[in-house]
């Protein structure tokens, strides 16, 4: 039986290189994340939590072990189940937001529908209901550059949620906020848990950690 968790990780390893050059990025993790729950993964840069994020937002496959991803073992998957399953069921935070410069804000948050060909009426309904939950419906004609950086990011958390995936990660996702703002998105994804979406979110930030339910400390590849 697959597990019924969105996130199921089990004696994960990660090596890049081969021989002399090999560098085991993660070594022996385990990690679950339940629907509604918010899980910050914390440790110094290099500790491999960016890379265990890649897996779970399937990136990435595992050198050993299994990741399962809302029920389905992605080793198991081809190249374009994959993909489906990345765009279908994940949705990503970045650090330094990843909008599309040429692309309105309605455009950047409507991409993951346009790509699973979603009728139009049904995307502009989504995109509009998704900008306004995160308090920017005004802004849907601005373009990136038009935003300051905690606008932006809130389009990048409305653009992660509007397919509604299972699991939302967020890598660093107030690294580039002052504290005012940073609480903001912080509360934001503190929401989107408590209606029911798994969180999964790499940080630095003490703040940031104490709005999760959980906090896994990674050092070396490994859970500490």
């Amino acid at each position: 039986m697959p597990p019924t968790d969105p996130v199921v990780v089990r004696g994960v390893t990660k090596v890049y290189g081969a021989g002399g050059e090999a560098v085991r990025a993660l070594d022996g993790v385990d990690l679950d994340v339940r629907r509604g729950e918010m899980v910050a993964l914390a440790g110094p840069s290099g500790c491999g939590k960016s890379t265990l994020l890649n897996l779970v937002g399937c990136v990435d496959l595992p050198s050993g072990g299994v990741v399962y991803v809302d029920g389905r073992a992605t080793h198991e998957l081809n190249d374009d189940a994959l993909t489906a399953l990345r765009r279908d069921r994940v949705g990503t935070v970045f650090q330094f937001f990843n909008l599309l410069p040429a692309l309105r804000a309605f455009d950047n948050v409507a991409l993951p529908l346009v790509l699973q060909r979603v009728p139009r009426a049904e995307i502009a309904a989504r995109t509009n209901a998704a900008l306004e939950s995160v308090g920017l419906g005004e802004k849907a004609r601005a373009y990136p550059a038009q935003l300051s950086g905690g606008q932006m990011q809130r389009v990048a958390i409305a653009r992660a949620i509007v397919h509604q995936p299972a699991i939302v990660l967020a890598d660093e996702p107030t690294g580039n906020l002052d504290s005012h703002t940073g609480r903001a998105v912080l509360e934001l994804l503190r929401g989107l848990a408590d209606r029911g979406q798994a969180i999964l979110m790499a940080t630095h930030s003490e703040d940031a950690a104490a709005v999760c339910d959980r906090v896994v400390h990674m050092r070396d590849g490994r859970v500490a």
